[in-house]
């Protein structure tokens, strides 16, 4: 059971670590570790006012002292000027003592002394691995700039990109449409022309149709004629008479004229 969970976690990790490269930006990598080291190189200045600090109080400690072992002789001198060699000696022990407390100090100055040295000389080490990373974070982040436009342009013009793929299907899409109708158009066109198909409408007909439909009209105009002329008591007139009267134009008969006598 102990070993199933570890695979689980295992391959859980992996996984993780998939989506995190896959969505990983490097430039806010970078930014992210430039932060942390001026962090770190604001840690390291405030550690050197500490310590400067520090320093700068025991030697005004030492001063103090300093100052204090300086009475205490003045004032043994005095005493023993004015016969008094207990109080002569009481103040010079009390120098003595201050004078050891100021050898202590004096240690305790030193350590700090090198200490502050030591936090100076990182403080300018750190400064200039930090400013040297600025330069490289920036030029890196240029590099990655540049390598991914052109990556989107080449992907562009090779069709890889999603956007770019997308309106490759939509103009491939629309073209097989359109190809598709001028087809259908031209073997419409191709029946009717044939008479194949007959137009439901009746505004389209064939050659034949249309001569047979002003024949039909012709012969029926020619029958409504030769009824009305029947009701008229008009005989109707034969082929050969009706070729005659379209030939040759209607003779009017002139009335007789009287000879004078």
């Amino acid at each position: 059971m102990a070993g199933l969970f570890s695979r689980m976690t295992s391959i859980f990790k992996a996984k993780a670590s998939s989506a995190l490269d896959k969505a990983e930006d490097p430039r806010q990598t970078l930014d992210y570790s430039y932060e942390k080291q001026l962090e770190l190189l604001q840690k390291v200045r405030r550690g050197v006012a500490d310590v400067a600090t520090s320093r700068k109080r025991l030697e005004m400690q030492m001063q103090g002292v300093q100052t204090e072992a300086d009475k205490l002789e003045n004032q043994g001198r005095q005493a023993l000027a004015a016969g008094r060699e207990d109080l002569a000696r009481e103040a010079l022990t009390r120098r003595s003592a201050a004078l050891g407390q100021q050898a202590d100090l004096q240690t305790q100055l030193a350590q700090l002394q090198a200490e502050e040295d030591k936090l100076v000389l990182a403080q300018k080490r750190l400064t200039t691995k930090v400013e040297a990373f600025r330069t490289k974070k920036e030029t890196l982040k240029a590099t990655y700039t540049a390598a991914e436009a052109q990556t989107k342009i080449n992907e562009a013009f090779s069709g890889i990109s999603e956007e770019f793929s997308d309106v490759g299907l939509a103009v491939q899409r629309a073209e097989d449409r359109t190809a598709q109708m001028q087809a259908r158009a031209g073997a419409i066109d191709e029946l009717l022309a044939s008479g194949a198909l007959t137009d439901s409408s009746g505004l389209v007909k064939d050659d034949i149709t249309v001569e047979l439909e002003r024949l039909s009209s012709s012969s029926d105009v020619e029958n409504e004629l030769s009824r009305l002329k029947g009701e008229l008591g008009q005989a109707a007139p034969t082929p050969q008479i009706a070729a005659a009267l379209v030939a040759a134009p209607a003779q009017v008969e002139q009335p007789a004229t009287e000879e004078p006598t």
